[in-house]
């Protein structure tokens, strides 16, 4: 029997991302579970909040100095994903796409205060860092800003969709696990790519 196609969405946050995995079933996708995945090592605080550590430096520096903290957070993600992946995998269904949901590439150098930078800075990373993970596994990836604006459902149907898998998934049920969701709706729309495993 045929694998069944699931989409995980995840909503990046600092240190974490909000998944949330939908499969394959018509026109509307079927919640299937939402998961926190952990992005951190707390053994390792750098890869908690990277450029906070080296906000003091001339953003060139930082840049540099943050390399060391980026290389292990792209391993703690591609584990995490991984081990999410295989879940997914052993209840029957195959990943089509990694959908993460995070802010867009800026020109960071140029904000001026470096502690308003550092949060930009680990919002960009944290979505980059999701994207990476999703290559490390073999999976196809797309990132958006507002996945909703991509979604082609009107919004009263939206809405009822996402209290149907708020239902589904229980507790917490917020805009992050929504955006992951939806992220995960527009990569089930997408037909996808032969998987290489």
């Amino acid at each position: 029997m045929k694998p069944r196609r699931a989409a995980i969405g995840i909503k990046s946050k600092t240190g974490r991302g909000i998944a949330v995995v939908l499969s394959d079933s018509g026109a509307i996708p079927q919640f299937e579970l939402r998961e926190e995945l952990k992005l951190y090592d707390q053994t390792i605080p750098a890869t908690m909040q990277p450029y906070h550590e080296v906000m003091e430096l001339p953003w060139t520096e930082s840049v540099t100095a943050v390399k060391p903290a980026i290389a292990a957070i792209e391993k703690i993600a591609a584990a995490a994903l991984r081990k999410l992946i295989d879940g997914i995998e052993a209840r029957g269904m195959r990943v089509a796409c990694v959908a993460v949901v995070g802010p867009k590439d800026r020109q960071l150098e140029r904000i001026g205060n470096p502690h308003i930078r550092a949060h930009a800075a680990e919002g960009v990373l944290f979505r980059a860092v999701v994207e990476t993970a999703a290559k490390l596994n073999d999976c196809p990836s797309r990132a958006f800003a507002d996945p909703a604006a991509e979604l082609r459902q009107p919004s009263r149907q939206v809405k009822k969709v996402l209290e149907q898998f708020g239902k589904a998934a229980g507790p917490p049920w917020r805009a992050d696990e929504k955006a992951a969701a939806i992220a995960a709706w527009v990569a089930l729309a997408i037909p996808s790519r032969p998987s290489k495993r």
